[in-house]
C-alpha cells in the first residue's frame, strides 16, 4: 500500500471500503455464521502459537461477545477494567465471573495532568499535539492545521489530517505565530488528550495480555465510524500484526444486529447459569473470607441497568430505553454532537454528587490553585450543561 501513488490509493480504499459495506449489509443470520467462522479461526491460530484468548469487557457490545464466544463453545477468559463502568455493569461483570483489572491511573490524575478527552479520539489526538509542539511533531502540526501533508501522507493537499474549521477557531492558535494564522486557543488553558482510555483501560489490559500470553477479542464495530472504521476496514476482522494480534467478531455488525444478540445471549445466559456460577465462584469476590463460595444470584438480564431494556419500534427497530452508549463518566468523547438532555445532564439525575465534581472541582488550575472541572471545557466548546434542560416530549415518546 506504501508503494501506491495518491490515486492508486484511493482507488484501493475505496475498493475495500464498498467490500466491506457489502458485509455490513449481509442478513443476521448470515453474519453471525461468517462471523462465528472467523471467531473459530482467531482460535485456531492463537492455539496453533502456543497463546491464549481472552475478551476485554466493557458496556453491552462486549458482554454480548463474552456470552456469545461461550455459546460457540469457545471459553475466554473475560476481563475488565470494572472501576471505570456504571455500577449496573458492574453487577453484571461479576455475575459473568469476570477477571477484575485495576487501572494505571485515576480518572483525576489523567484529567489533571493528561488532559481532557474531548470532542473525538482522533481530533482530541490532534489538538494535544498542537499543545505540545515538538521539532519532531513539526510536519504534522503543519498538516493539522493546512491539510499540507509530508511524504508519509502521499504528500497530499486538503488532507483529513487538518482539523475542521470549527475546532481550528478554538484550538489552532497554538500554531498561530508559525502559520501566520489567527486561530484562538483557551484562556486560561485546557488540557485536552486522547490517552484517557490508554491509562484507564488500554495499558492495563495490554499488560495483563501480555503476562498471559494472551491476545483479545474485542467486541469493536466499523459502523460506530471513527478510527475504528478506518483499522477494521484496512485490517479485516482478524488481525496478525508484528506488536498488535486481535480479533473483532462484530466489525461487520450494524447496531441492530448487537441488540437482536443480546436478546439471543440473555436467553443463552440463563439457560447456561452453571456455566457463570462456577465462573463466578473462581474470582475473589466470589468468595467469603474462609474460602467458602458466596451464594451466587443470577441476573435479571444481561443487560446491564443503565440501557434500560432492549424494545422494538412499531417500525420493528430494536432500541435501548435508557443510555444508547455507556462509558466513563467523565468520558466527553461526542459530547458536542448529543442533543440535551446528554450525558453529563443524565449523570446529574443518576448521581447529583458526582455531577458536581466532574463539572466544578476535579481539577486544580496549577497556576492560581483554582477548582475547575468540565464545566469549564463544556463552556469553551459550547456545550451547555449548568441549567437544566427542558424535555419536550416527542410523537415517538409516545409511540414507543
Amino acid at each position: 500500500m506504501g508503494e501506491l501513488n495518491t490515486e492508486e490509493w484511493k482507488k484501493q480504499k475505496k475498493i475495500q471500503r464498498a467490500i466491506f459495506t457489502a458485509k455490513q449489509n449481509l442478513p443476521y443470520e448470515v453474519k453471525l455464521r461468517r462471523q462465528a467462522r472467523r471467531a473459530w479461526e482467531f482460535w485456531a491460530e492463537m492455539e496453533s502459537q502456543d497463546k491464549n484468548c481472552h475478551v476485554s469487557v466493557g458496556g453491552l457490545d462486549s458482554i454480548t461477545l463474552y456470552i456469545w464466544l461461550h455459546s460457540l463453545g469457545i471459553h475466554v477468559t473475560g476481563i475488565t477494567v470494572s472501576g471505570i463502568e456504571d455500577q449496573s455493569i458492574q453487577k453484571v461483570h461479576r455475575a459473568l465471573g469476570l477477571e477484575i483489572v485495576k487501572s494505571y491511573k485515576s480518572k483525576v490524575t489523567i484529567l489533571n495532568e493528561i488532559g481532557f478527552p474531548v470532542i473525538s479520539k482522533k481530533i482530541a489526538g490532534r489538538i494535544n499535539t498542537l499543545q505540545n509542539p515538538t521539532e519532531n511533531n513539526k510536519t504534522v502540526r503543519h498538516a493539522i492545521i493546512t491539510g499540507e501533508c509530508g511524504a508519509q501522507g502521499h504528500y497530499a493537499k486538503n488532507s483529513r489530517m487538518q482539523l475542521p474549521q470549527k475546532w481550528l477557531r478554538l484550538f489552532g492558535g497554538y500554531e498561530n505565530e508559525n502559520e501566520g494564522v489567527n486561530y484562538g486557543k483557551p484562556e486560561p488553558d485546557i488540557k485536552i488528550s486522547n490517552e484517557c482510555c490508554y491509562w484507564l483501560k488500554e495499558k492495563p489490559c495490554d499488560d495483563w495480555a501480555k503476562n498471559h500470553n494472551s491476545s483479545p477479542y474485542l467486541g469493536i464495530m466499523a459502523s460506530e465510524g471513527g478510527q475504528r472504521e478506518e483499522a477494521l476496514i484496512d485490517h479485516g476482522c482478524n488481525y496478525y500484526g508484528k506488536t498488535v494480534t486481535r480479533s473483532a467478531p462484530f466489525a461487520i455488525f450494524m447496531r441492530q444486529d448487537i441488540l437482536q444478540l443480546a436478546l439471543d445471549m440473555d436467553r443463552w445466559y440463563h439457560e447456561h447459569l452453571a456455566q457463570f456460577e462456577k465462573l463466578y465462584h473462581a474470582q475473589p469476590y466470589g468468595r467469603n473470607k474462609d474460602g467458602s463460595p458466596k451464594e451466587y444470584v443470577p441476573l435479571e438480564s444481561i443487560v446491564p441497568e443503565i440501557y434500560g431494556t432492549i424494545a422494538k419500534r412499531q417500525n420493528g427497530e430494536l432500541y435501548t430505553t435508557g443510555a444508547q452508549r455507556t462509558g466513563c463518566s467523565m468520558c466527553g468523547f461526542g459530547i458536542h454532537l448529543e442533543q440535551r438532555p446528554h450525558r453529563f445532564d443524565k449523570l446529574r439525575e443518576r448521581n447529583p454528587k458526582e455531577w458536581e465534581f466532574w463539572m466544578y472541582r476535579c481539577c486544580t488550575d496549577p497556576n492560581t490553585g483554582e477548582k475547575y472541572g468540565w464545566g469549564r471545557v463544556l463552556d469553551y466548546i459550547g456545550v451547555e450543561w449548568e441549567d437544566i434542560p427542558t424535555v419536550q416530549m416527542s410523537l415517538e415518546d409516545f409511540l414507543k
